[in-house]
C-alpha cells in the first residue's frame, strides 16, 4: 500500500480517538476532585439524564459491557452512589437510581462537562454543532 492512501489527518478512528482524548484529559481533574473514574461519570450522567435505568440500558447508554458495568454498579452502590433494585416487572432486571449523593456529584460534575464541551466547540457555528452531533450519532449506528 502506498504511503498517499493512508492519510491519518483524514482516518475518522484517529480523529476521533485524539479528540476523545483531549476532552478525556480536560476533564480529568473535575473527576479527581469528585473521586469518580470516567466510566462512573458515564453512569452517573445516563441515570440521571433518564432519572432510572435498567443496568441493560446502561450498558447500551454507556458502551461498558455488562460484566465490567456490574462490577462498577457494586462499587459505586457500596460507594452511596446509587441503589440497585430488582424490578417489579422483570425479576431479572435490575433497576439503577442515583442516591442524594450520587445526584449531588452528577449535577456538581455537569458544569464543568458543559464547560469542557463549551472549550472544545469554540468558533464553531451552532449549526455545525448540530450536524457534527447528527454525524457522529450516524458513525454510532453504523456500526451497531
Amino acid at each position: 500500500m502506498d504511503r498517499s492512501e493512508f492519510d491519518l489527518d483524514r482516518f475518522t478512528p484517529y480523529l476521533l480517538n485524539r479528540v476523545a482524548g483531549r476532552i478525556v484529559t480536560a476533564f480529568e481533574a473535575d473527576l479527581a476532585a469528585q473521586d469518580v473514574s470516567l466510566g462512573q461519570w458515564r453512569v452517573l450522567a445516563s441515570v440521571w439524564h433518564e432519572g432510572e435505568l435498567m443496568q441493560t440500558e446502561i450498558s447500551r447508554h454507556t458502551s461498558i459491557d455488562t460484566s465490567t458495568l456490574s462490577r462498577m454498579l457494586a462499587g459505586m452502590e457500596k460507594r452511596g452512589l446509587l441503589k440497585r433494585e430488582k424490578s417489579h416487572e422483570d425479576s431479572r432486571a435490575v433497576l439503577v437510581r442515583l442516591t442524594a449523593k450520587g445526584k449531588k456529584i452528577t449535577e456538581t460534575l455537569i458544569p464543568q462537562a458543559m464547560a469542557v464541551e463549551a472549550a472544545a466547540q469554540e468558533g464553531l457555528a451552532p449549526g455545525d454543532v448540530a450536524k457534527l452531533h447528527s454525524l457522529l450519532r450516524r458513525i454510532y449506528a453504523n456500526l451497531t
